[in-house]
């Protein structure tokens, strides 16, 4: 059990695009989506804030396929998932740093499109 929860993250929030999603080779089905978090909270003087975080998600498979056929922009839904850190050299010569999610549970909170 303990070993499940190394590398979890569960998030809810709303699909800020609609699922990106790419045929592989072999029949091999991807998606890329995007999703916003918004906490609120008040600030030090007392005004209300609301922060929004924006995550980047790739499902594969069967989730690709749920994505794809159920998930539209706007989209209210929770996630399970783990955390993958990628980095890459941009055209400057500079090391970028990208930290994506992937995929292993979709759940819907709102109506079905």
């Amino acid at each position: 059990m303990m070993n499940t929860l190394r590398n979890r993250v569960q998030l809810i929030g709303n699909l800020g695009t609609a699922p990106e999603i790419k045929n592989l080779e072999g029949g091999k089905k991807m998606a890329k989506l995007v999703i916003a978090t918004s906490e609120t909270f008040k600030n030090q003087k007392g005004e209300k804030v609301t922060e929004t975080t924006w995550h980047t998600l790739t499902a594969w498979g069967n989730q690709a396929a749920f994505a794809e056929k159920f998930l539209e922009k706007g989209s209210e839904i929770a996630i399970d998932g783990k955390l993958q850190n990628n980095n890459y050299t941009d055209k400057d010569g500079v090391k970028r740093y990208v930290t994506n999610i992937i995929v292993n549970e979709f759940t819907m909170l709102g109506k079905k499109k």
